[in-house]
């Protein structure tokens, strides 16, 4: 049997109804949990979304990222109003309801669109009040929770892989070049389509936007190539559409790698410690995807990372 829902979530549900049934009195109704995580509760409603955001949100930050947001509509999707609320001690934020991406049909991955959307971000001008990307803060989460999840094989080979990178990867010591708008946390899961079914894709998720380096927004897939998860094609699609676009996160032409490469590892690093920590927290083996990025964690500590060159502009 299932238990009732919290308090945080049955609030957010009924946030979400009340604010669906506000912007369509004739409301076909509908009501799905989407994600109920500790770092972002998400519900909808018909064609409303609520989330509530992490509990490290500030509403200073959460609102410049709000506002960025609504300022660039052709790039994220928009919040429904740009002023997070309070709930059970959590910000809550309104959106319209996107299509997420298919998981089921990798083949029609939009990776040209994600390509073109993060460079046309990277291009933006970013505000002078906008906080940091929150990518490195965020692995250095996931590594906090591997050495708490307890004892594993697998342990030490993601810390001498964490441990290899420089200070501003761990989020030790400030990034270097924050003066690029940045997403923070890419991936596929991060892309609706709006309007529903036929509009354009955009990007979702302001939690971890800000200004950094912007090779971390290409980290991910670029790891995902590197750890042999993701097809080299579908590589090539994406990085030729981000050079394409005038993506300042890589050099237009020539070898990519001296920018991605720690970035890259640092998102191999936070996969693999998250993986690691999920599997122990289940009593279970590393699956086929896990075991790869741990064994590429192996190879990453006995090669020294390249330096991260300047190429935004």
């Amino acid at each position: 049997m299932n238990s009732a829902p919290g308090p945080l979530l049955a609030g957010l549900t009924a946030r979400a109804r009340a604010a669906a049934h506000a912007r369509a009195p004739a409301c076909p109704c509908g009501a799905a949990t989407l994600a109920d995580r500790p770092d972002g509760t998400v519900v909808r409603h018909a064609d409303t979304v609520a989330k509530a955001h992490p509990l490290d949100a500030t509403p200073a930050e959460l609102t410049s990222r709000l506002t960025l947001a609504a300022r660039h509509p052709g790039i994220l999707l928009p919040p429904l109003d740009p002023t997070p609320v309070d709930l059970h001690g959590r910000l809550v934020t309104f959106w319209p309801y996107g299509t997420p991406v298919d998981p089921d049909a990798p083949d029609a991955a939009p990776w040209e669109a994600a390509a073109v959307l993060l460079a046309r971000l990277h291009r933006s001008p970013a505000p002078k009040d906008l906080p940091v990307m929150r990518g490195p803060a965020k692995a250095a989460r996931a590594v906090a929770r591997l050495r708490a999840a307890g004892p594993h094989p697998a342990v030490a080979s993601v810390l001498r892989a964490w441990a290899s990178l420089p200070p501003w990867a761990r989020a030790e010591a400030p990034m270097p070049h924050t003066g690029t708008l940045c997403h923070g946390d890419l991936h596929l899961g991060q892309l609706v389509r709006h309007p529903s079914d036929d509009g354009p894709w955009l990007l979702i998720d302001v939690d971890d936007l800000g200004v950094g380096v912007p090779a971390w927004d290409l980290a991910r897939p670029a790891a995902w190539y590197a750890c042999g998860l993701l097809p080299p094609g579908a590589w090539t699609r994406f990085l030729t559409a981000y050079r394409e676009a005038g993506g300042p996160a890589v050099p237009a032409e020539g070898d990519p790698w001296p920018a991605l490469d720690v970035p890259a590892r640092a998102l191999t690093a936070q996969t693999a410690a998250r993986a690691v920590a999920k599997a122990v927290a289940a009593g279970r083996p590393l699956d086929e995807v896990e075991q790869s990025v741990v064994d590429a964690c192996d190879r990453m500590a006995t090669v020294p990372p390249q330096l991260v060159q300047e190429h935004a502009k």
